[in-house]
């Protein structure tokens, strides 16, 4: 009895992780969640924002990231870009200074210390009432910014998540997957109740006021800056499907396998920092909190336990054919992992082989943390760009030797 009941828990805590709460969240946002519209702007009313990308080594992509924040509809006046370059030790920070007369701010750390660590330093030298923070491989749109910066009219929200949209390294097309429309499925729920945690690095916006310095070995700095905000200052996080940017996803698995056990390595770090929202008195964030995200990062376990059970009830007919449904799941998720095409059966296949993968990162990602082993400082994921880098390292060497 004892096995069966632990067996049960293991499937629940599954099902309810994936299944559950997503029709769960999305009848609470519905009884008691609101749609909010944030009022516009004219020009004179806008705050002064300032775009803050830290970056390593980023010299393939950091010319057009330029000039694509440089095409931001933001007043010129009220917008101050900066980059904060952690260490890089190719051209990164000659780029950058060749858009100094273009009102754009080099923040150049000589020693490498990580991405949080940069954040903190940089986020004193800003002067914007509202500081954007994005990447050097994310694109946005230009109405971005100030769809973002339009919600801090309402002085209760401290922090605003834009929408992230993937796009093919080869084709530049759309291709959010199945898994990425039901997380952004969630934030919109989420948002709604008041309960988003955290936001997506690639587009976000918080009140410089109201930023929480984070230890500077923070793994997920995007996810711990805005709750460490909410958790000292009681403000809202609110999500806006309007405010987009564009990202490539990782050119192969296994760099989209290193970023996933990265991320899962920065959950469990972050529940040190974030327990506190737990508390039952935080409303509905605790109820995201513990089903989004405590939950999730214990489905691998879950998953194990699930295996671990099944065979030592083995003597009862009932788990013998449970455990042939188990092996059957991991071997149809094999063959999605490895059928070619994108034809409807085998993006099917791919969703069981997406789950397997996600939970082994995370499982992954919880040793690197126990043991230590996963750095703040990251590893930057290889860019289809990278033969603009070429090009640039002759025009500059050229202009070295010239």
């Amino acid at each position: 009895m004892i096995l069966g009941a632990l067996f049960i828990l293991c499937g629940f805590v599954v099902v309810y992780s994936y299944g559950i709460y997503a029709a769960l969240i999305w009848l609470l946002s519905r009884l008691f969640g609101r749609q909010e519209s944030p009022p516009p702007l004219d020009d004179a009313h806008l705050p002064t924002v300032s775009l803050l990308i830290a970056c390593y080594n980023e010299e393939s992509v950091i010319r057009q990231r330029l000039l694509n924040a440089l095409e931001l509809d933001y007043p010129r006046n009220k917008l101050e870009i900066v980059i904060g370059s952690d260490g890089s030790d190719d051209y990164t920070a000659d780029i950058v200074r060749s858009f100094e007369d273009r009102g754009v701010e080099l923040l150049d750390y000589a020693q490498r210390r990580g991405k949080a660590a940069v954040l903190n330093a940089s986020m004193a030298k800003l002067h914007g009432q509202i500081v954007v923070l994005s990447d050097a491989n994310t694109f946005t749109d230009p109405a971005a910014v100030r769809n973002l910066v339009r919600w801090f009219a309402d002085p209760s929200i401290g922090a605003v998540c834009g929408r992230l949209v993937l796009t093919d390294p080869a084709t530049g097309g759309n291709v959010d997957s199945l898994y990425w429309r039901y997380e952004t499925f969630l934030k919109k729920c989420e948002s709604r109740l008041g309960a988003l945690l955290g936001s997506n690095g690639a587009i976000y916006a918080i009140r410089r006021t109201l930023f929480v310095p984070i230890p500077d070995d923070t793994i997920v700095d995007d996810f711990v800056i805005p709750l460490l905000s909410r958790l000292r200052h009681g403000r809202r996080i609110i999500y806006d499907a309007d405010a987009i940017a564009h990202e490539e996803t990782a050119p192969d698995v296994a760099g989209e396998f290193r970023r996933r056990c990265r991320i899962g390595a920065g959950g469990f770090q972050a529940v040190g920092m974030l327990w506190r929202l737990l508390n039952p008195l935080r409303g509905w964030a605790a109820l995201a909190f513990f089903s989004h995200k405590i939950l999730r990062w214990l489905c691998p376990f879950a998953l194990i336990g699930l295996a671990i059970l099944n065979i030592l009830m083995l003597n009862r007919p009932f788990y013998r054919y449970v455990l042939c449904a188990q092996a059957a799941f991991y071997v149809i998720c094999l063959i999605g992992w490895l059928a070619p095409g994108r034809s409807l059966p085998v993006r099917l296949l791919r969703v069981g082989a997406m789950f397997v993968g996600m939970n082994t990162a995370l499982l992954v990602g919880f040793w690197r943390w126990l043991s230590d082993t996963q750095r703040g400082a990251w590893q930057r994921t290889a860019r289809s760009s990278e033969i603009v880098a070429a090009s640039d390292r002759d025009q500059h060497v050229g202009a070295i030797e010239t």
